[in-house]
Formats: structure tokens, C-alpha cells, sequence
């Protein structure tokens, strides 16, 4: 199996405005595009609903649909309307 360039990937499936233009169906290009979109949660910080649902707006007009993705795929964890950034790449560069 050939491996998933994220630049390919993200050229892919964002459109030159950034918004999101399907979601891949394979698991591997599916946890490339999940891992962009939590790159817009900051770690540490915890969300209320409203707040995630602005953020993913941005992306798609699916946010619910996003929102379950990013939880069930480990990216975003959920606690009586509370979100927080779970999983992802973090940038440690300077």
C-alpha cells in the first residue's frame, strides 16, 4: 500500500478557499484531513459546543457530522458538552 502524502491528501480535499470538499472514505487520507481540522483546537483548552460548531463551520457545513468524526476517530474527546483536543500531530518546532 503506497503511502498517504498529507500535502497530496490536503490538496485533495481542500478546496483553494480552505473549506473541506468531501470527506475521504479511506481511513488513511480520512485521519490526514481529521488531523488538519484539530489543528484548529488548541491543546489544553476546553471547548463548549457552540465554539467547536463555529470552528468547524469554517470548514464545512456538515459540522455535525465533522464533530463526530473528530471524537470517534480520538482527535476531539467529549464529556457532557465539553470538547478538548485528545489526538493529532502537535508542531514543536521554534
Amino acid at each position: 500500500m503506497a503511502e498517504v502524502s498529507r500535502a497530496d491528501t490536503l490538496r485533495r480535499f481542500f478546496g483553494a478557499d480552505g473549506r473541506l470538499l468531501t470527506m475521504p472514505t479511506r481511513h488513511a487520507k480520512r485521519a490526514v484531513v481529521l488531523d488538519e481540522l484539530a489543528q484548529h483546537f488548541e491543546p489544553g483548552h476546553v471547548y463548549l459546543e457552540r465554539e467547536v460548531v463555529e470552528i468547524l463551520s469554517r470548514f464545512h457545513d456538515d459540522h455535525a457530522a465533522l464533530r463526530r468524526y473528530l471524537v470517534d476517530d480520538g482527535f476531539l474527546t467529549r464529556r457532557e458538552n465539553r470538547y478538548w483536543r485528545s489526538g493529532g500531530t502537535v508542531d514543536v518546532s521554534d
